[in-house]
């Protein structure tokens, strides 16, 4: 059996990314309700918003789902609480040391993975307890490792370091890219893009659209002084490159990006000025289907992939 499927007792190794402004319950009951794992973003959610969205989820899934939780968040304390008292049963935890909350979340009957941009951070996960890491890739969307390893060199090195289940991530969105995945190592893959552009994603119509019309080499990583996150190239990307020419201090960076400016852009739609954060793997994105088409799919390009490859001989 499959480490990833007995670990979270799903039917496939594919878990939805947590992703800000785009994962409410409404996506992550729908990819458990499809066979894979669905994360609740937490990211983008005030407590009791959060405890809103686990009851929907409860109520959308009879199915094992999760919640990624970005420990640089405030309210960080709340959110915990909040996470055991509505005995949720699994946690990703990114952005933060795993030491911090891992074994009081697991002490509550939690299963905690970490999510990772190094073979050094994995390491440390694995000591810390956690049940299984994601390691992701530059490729990705949103905030990145300061590292810039690519997720064709970073799974086998993690592979090489630890000995608990691997989750890929970053630059996966087909069922070839999870076959590639598994067999540099990963027991399993975490998708992002490719969820944020579902019908049961909570980004904004908009948003979805401009994912979908990407083109190779229209993201960028950048702020890199205060988070570094991987955009679309835009008007408030360009705003920040013309910042760049002046040498900025990270205060003037951090006044540029103000407040908000992640939900204006993912969740209310505004392409201009908007914060938009999607992986270079949204050049492969084409349309935007249900979630099951998406996981039916993968599941499919991964079973012809797997037979073309038998025949292949060197």
């Amino acid at each position: 059996m499959n480490k990833i499927t007995q670990l979270f007792n799903i039917q496939y190794p594919i878990v939805q990314g947590g992703m800000i402004w785009n994962s409410g319950y409404k996506l992550a009951s729908a990819v458990s309700n499809a066979g894979g794992l669905g994360l609740i973003g937490a990211g983008s959610m005030y407590p009791e918003v959060l405890r809103d969205h686990i009851r929907k989820c409860k109520n959308a899934t009879a199915k094992p789902f999760g919640v990624n939780v970005p420990m640089l968040y405030p309210n960080i304390e709340e959110i915990m609480r909040i996470i055991v008292e509505e005995s949720v049963k699994i946690v990703f935890t990114s952005a933060g040391n795993p030491k911090t909350w891992t074994a009081y979340l697991k002490e509550n009957g939690i299963t905690v993975v970490h999510v990772v941009s190094s073979s050094k951070f994995a390491l440390k996960a694995q000591e810390a307890g956690v049940d299984a890491v994601v390691a992701e890739g530059f490729e990705a969307g949103g905030h990145n490792g300061r590292e810039e390893t690519t997720t064709l060199t970073l799974i086998p090195m993690v592979r090489e370091k630890i000995s608990i289940p691997l989750i890929a991530a970053g630059g996966i969105a087909t069922g070839r890219g999870m076959l590639a995945a598994m067999a540099l190592g990963a027991d399993g893959v975490q998708m992002g893009s490719r969820f944020a552009a579902s019908e049961e994603s909570s980004a904004h119509d908009t948003f979805k659209q401009a994912i979908v019309d990407l083109q190779e080499g229209e993201t960028h990583v950048t702020l890199k002084e205060l988070a570094p996150v991987r955009l679309i190239k835009n008007k408030f990307y360009h705003d920040i490159i013309e910042l760049y020419t002046k040498s900025p201090s990270a205060d003037d960076l951090k006044i540029l990006l103000g407040r908000a400016r992640a939900k204006r852009g993912m969740f209310e739609g505004d392409l201009i000025e908007g914060e938009l954060e999607i992986g270079q793997i949204s050049g492969l994105i084409n349309d935007v289907k249900s979630v099951k088409e998406i996981i039916d799919t993968v599941i499919s390009e991964f079973k012809l992939a797997q037979n073309e490859l038998s025949n292949i001989k060197i």
